[in-house]
Formats: structure tokens, C-alpha cells, sequence
């Protein structure tokens, strides 16, 4: 458990590691809990929005029950088990019964078309699958292109044939059972990186990987939990954040978690669903509170109960930050991490001074530093690479099937993210941009986060998508695609020399966007961040009609 402390260095250096022999995700966030006084585990509404509770004596016996049909079905241990459901019961008691299994369970994305859901469940062999009657029809489509997967379960749906309906599995089995003895290091998640190099990776992670998470949870939740807390994030559960952030650790600390399926993200139905809920700690990624600024006047149409609220995956702006923080009622500890090595640097307001932008400093049990291309460490204020040292129960095992993938990731025992950042004197990292995304003109490296931050501040940009583009005298110039707020006027003669000089006049001369395009919209990826890949193919595409 994370001590308390009044300061950053207080907490930092009080913590320390204690992993036991044994570990097992799935009877930790059910049974260990389940003592016959009805807490509250998971609450989710039905089609009429009728608020269902489940206990933690529900989960324990249910995925019990799930645990004997899956393995009557012939799910083994170190088998995978694919999870293709939205926020529901169903998809939490598939976890538990998985994890009790000592299976590997292989969180998919629901927006997943049947493309992405075939390489992912063959490239992983995976034996089962569980999904919800809205994916029934993509699996249906690709199930015969996967001679390894077995058993596809179905929840809420009539079943097809070869097809299996979960509630009836559930009614047959029995409510006793033995869970694996599994240890700490043994798998338990395979979770498909977003693949925005080349195809995605799957990043293999242990039990382990639940303990890696909550001193950083306790930390960036101000110490979390607190009497009444009561969690809901949009973040999928199929997501590294929203599985790691949201649903295990709250389980773990006896936490209820409400689970909702929101098929499309609608900023007016989630302050209704924070208020009507009393939800008191959320997680939202920067594109979301983004669209949750266009809501006119949510405070005084929304009665928010908030305690925190958490903020990651790319970075959130100042602007953001001060609208959310002056909204929710409460500061945005904003976090960094990655599916490999999650929650390697966040905020805790009540320790912490805050500092709008920056991804904060190191979490407890975690040593990061910025390294240069030699391996050693930068100078506050220059850019680096960010690493993580190993060993950390947080990071994941290997990549599956990829000895040479896990063995590029590291450089000695530092764990390498690819991320560019720069450190201040007060120990908080700055996010510069991707290193394959890093915007080198006329020997300058320009961090296109930076850029995009500052034009999301100027008053006609809601979102900015910014890129290198080749340019035959100073290599690449920064050029900027830019959606509009509602009412502006793209074809404004002066419009894009203004917001050129706002840049230039925040940030160095040379990072201004040298080239501007307005858009109706930017490419957005599963978890909201901006495709830049995208971009720049669709820059050369420009350049080649010229």
C-alpha cells in the first residue's frame, strides 16, 4: 500500500515492493472479497436503464461457474481466450474466469472490424472466444479462417449454431472451484499495442501486472480509495487504461465500478450518466474531455459529485486541463504509459504542485529517465528518450510470438518507449512526440505534441493534427491539419497567418506550422489520438498531384 506523506519525495521514497509467492488476478478481485455482506462490485442498467447490482459473492460464484464450462469446453491452462465485448457484467466474470483458469485472456476492441479481429485471434492461436450479440455477426464472418479457436461464446443473443450462449453455460456449472496456483510472473493478459508502426505487437503480461498498477493507481487517484469512491471511465475495459486503470484495481480495492456500454462517445450522455450515478473518480482521455468542451454550460446542467479525475495518452493542453479542472471541481492528474509499461509517470494534486501539460514525475516503484541515443541520461531541459527500468511488475513479459521485437524494446535493463520528452529542473516530464514522429527542419527536432498544444489554444482550433512535411530546403516543415470550432470561417484571408503568429509568438520561431490546412475532420484512432500516420499519407498524396 502506498504511505501517505506531505510531499512528492515523502511518498517516493517510503514505497517499496512487496510481490508475493503467489498471485492470481481473477480470485483476487472476487473471491478474496467475497464475505457474504453484499458489497457492491460491478452496478450496470439494463435496456430500460433500470440500475442492476452485482456483489462480489456474484462475481466469485458466477465466474466459478463460467471457469467449469470453459474448462468442460476444453480451455486449459496458458490457453488464450479472446474478450470481445463492451463495458458489461458479462465481460468482467469472462476476466475472472479466465484468470482463475490460469488462461491467458486477450482483450479485443469492439470497434474492431473482422480484419483486425482475425490477425489478432490468429495470431495469438486463441483457443475461445466470448463475445456480446453486436460482434456475433464479424466473428460468424472469420471464424472459419481460425483453425484454432474451438468454443465461441455469445452473451444476450440467440445462438447460431457451433455457437454457445453464455448465461446457459453459466446456469450448468457448478459454483465450486479450484483456482490455478498461478505466480506473479506466470501470463495472464495478451493486450494488441495500437499498431501505428507497422502491425500491432502483442504484449504479453503477468499476474504481476494488477500489483504493478495500484501504487500508481493509489498515487495519480490521490490516494485512492477513499470512503465512497465510486468509479465509471468511457475508456473500454478492452484498453490498457481502462483495464488497468479502471476495472482491475477498483475490484481489487473493494471499489464498485459501473459499467455502461456507450457504442458512440456522446459528451451529453456522459455528464448525465457522472451525475445520475454519483460517480466519484473517472479516467478521460484528452480527446474526450476535448469533446466534452463543446457542452455549453454542464455545470449548471449537471450536478457533478467528482473526487478525481485522471487524464493520459497523449497531452491534454492547458487549456483543457483549466476547462476540466474548473468544470469537474477538481485539478486532472494527468499520467503517462504504455501498454507495455503502464503508469510510468503521473500527478498527485494533493502532494504535488501542478503543472498544466506535464505528464508528472516518476510513480512510486517506478525509475524512469531520458537517455540519448547512447544510452545515457539528458540534461533537464534537453529531449531524450524515455526508459523505464527494469525489473518493474508492471512491464510485460515479452511480446508473444517475437523474441526479436522484445528484445529491441530493451537497451541493457532499460525498458525503451520510443517517447521523446524533456525533464525540468523539478523532475516533471514534458511529452515532446513519438521518436518516428519527430519533426526534424533546418536542424531543429520539433515535437508535434508541442505544436498541436498551442494551437488548440488559439480561439478558432478545436483539434490539430501537426506532421513533418519533406521540404527540399530545410528537410521537413512543420505543417498543420486544423478542424475548425463550430461558426469559424475557414476561408478568412487572415485566418491562418493569424493563428501562424500565435505560434510563433509562444513557441520557438521555428516550430510555427509553415503550412496549414483546414479540415472537417481528423483521422482519429480507437483511443482518440490523432493519426498522424495518416497525415503524412495523405501530405504525400498532396504533393504528388502538385
Amino acid at each position: 500500500m502506498l504511505k501517505r506523506g506531505k510531499t512528492y519525495e515523502d511518498v517516493y521514497k517510503a514505497f517499496s515492493w512487496n510481490i508475493p509467492e503467489h498471485f492470481n488476478i481473477g480470485t483476487d478481485i472476487s473471491d478474496r472479497l467475497a464475505d457474504g455482506t453484499n458489497r457492491p462490485a460491478i452496478i450496470t442498467e439494463d435496456k430500460s436503464e433500470k440500475v442492476l447490482t452485482y456483489t462480489f459473492d456474484d462475481l466469485s460464484r458466477l465466474s466459478n461457474r463460467l471457469a467449469n464450462a470453459l474448462v468442460a469446453n476444453g480451455v486449459e491452462r496458458g490457453d488464450r481466450v479472446g474478450v470481445l465485448m463492451d463495458q458489461s457484467v458479462e465481460t468482467a466474470l469472462s476476466h475472472i474466469a479466465i484468470l482463475k483458469i490460469g488462461a491467458i485472456a486477450v482483450p479485443l476492441l469492439s470497434l474492431f472490424g473482422p480484419d483486425a479481429l482475425e490477425y489478432r485471434l490468429g495470431h495469438c492461436q486463441a483457443k475461445g472466444l466470448i463475445c456480446d450479440a453486436d460482434n456475433i455477426e464479424k466473428v460468424l464472418q472469420i471464424k472459419d479462417n481460425l483453425p484454432d479457436l474451438r468454443i465461441v461464446i455469445v452473451a444476450n443473443s440467440e445462438c447460431p449454431d457451433d455457437v454457445q450462449d453464455f448465461w446457459a453455460l453459466i446456469e450448468k456449472g457448478s459454483s465450486a472451484f479450484s483456482a490455478a496456483p498461478t505466480t506473479p510472473d506466470d501470463p495472464a493478459y495478451i493486450i494488441y499495442t495500437s499498431g501505428t508502426t507497422g502491425a500491432p505487437k502483442a504484449a504479453l503480461h503477468g499476474h504481476r501486472m494488477l500489483l504493478g498498477h495500484l501504487p500508481g493507481i493509489q498515487f495519480v487517484g490521490n490516494f485512492f480509495p477513499q470512503p465512497d469512491d465510486l468509479v465509471w471511465s468511457p475508456a473500454d475495459w478492452a484498453w490498457m487504461a481502462g483495464l488497468g486503470i479502471v476495472l482491475l484495481p477498483s475490484l481489487h480495492f473493494g471499489v464498485p465500478v459501473v459499467a455502461h456500454r456507450m457504442k458512440k462517445f456522446d459528451p451529453e450522455r456522459v455528464f448525465h450518466f457522472l451525475s445520475k450515478h454519483r460517480v466519484k473518480n473517472s479516467f478521460f482521455p484528452p480527446a474526450a474531455l476535448n469533446m466534452m468542451r463543446l457542452i455549453e454550460d454542464p455545470k449548471t446542467k449537471w450536478d457533478l459529485k467528482m473526487r478525481t479525475v485522471v487524464s493520459g495518452g497523449q497531452a491534454l493542453g492547458k487549456d483543457v486541463f483549466e476547462w476540466a479542472s474548473n468544470v469537474m471541481g477538481v485539478s486532472v492528474n494527468e499520467m503517462y504509459g504504455q501498454t507495455e509499461v503502464h503508469l510510468a509517470t503521473g500527478k498527485c494534486s494533493q502532494i504535488m504542485d501542478i503543472k498544466p501539460g506535464s505528464v508528472g514525475r516518476a510513480t512510486p516503484g517506478r525509475i524512469v529517465e531520458l537517455l540519448d541515443g547512447s544510452g545515457n541520461p539528458v540534461a533537464p531541459g534537453e529531449v531524450g528518450e524515455a526508459a523505464i527500468r527494469s525489473p518493474d511488475p508492471i512491464m510485460f513479459l515479452e511480446y508473444y510470438r517475437d523474441p526479436d521485437a522484445t528484445a529491441n524494446k530493451f537497451n541493457g535493463p532499460w525498458c525503451m518507449t520510443g517517447d521523446m520528452m524533456r525533464k525540468d529542473e523539478d523532475g516533471y516530464f514534458w511529452f515532446v512526440g513519438r521518436e518516428d514522429d519527430m519533426i526534424k527542419s533546418s536542424g531543429y527536432r520539433i515535437g508535434p505534441d508541442e505544436v498541436e498544444s498551442c494551437l488548440r489554444k488559439h480561439p478558432a482550433v478545436h483539434m490539430a493534427g501537426v506532421i513533418g512535411s519533406p521540404d527540399p530546403v530545410r528537410g521537413s516543415i512543420v505543417k498543420a491539419y486544423i478542424h475548425l470550432k463550430r461558426g469559424v470561417n475557414q476561408s478568412d484571408p487572415g485566418l491562418a497567418k493569424d493563428i501562424q503568429d500565435f505560434v510563433k509568438a509562444r513557441l520557438a520561431a521555428y516550430e510555427y506550422p509553415r503550412e496549414i490546412e483546414f479540415v472537417e475532420q481528423l483521422p482519429l484512432g480507437l483511443t482518440g489520438k490523432v493519426l498522424r500516420r495518416e497525415l503524412k499519407q495523405k501530405d504525400a498524396e498532396s504533393k504528388k498531384r502538385m
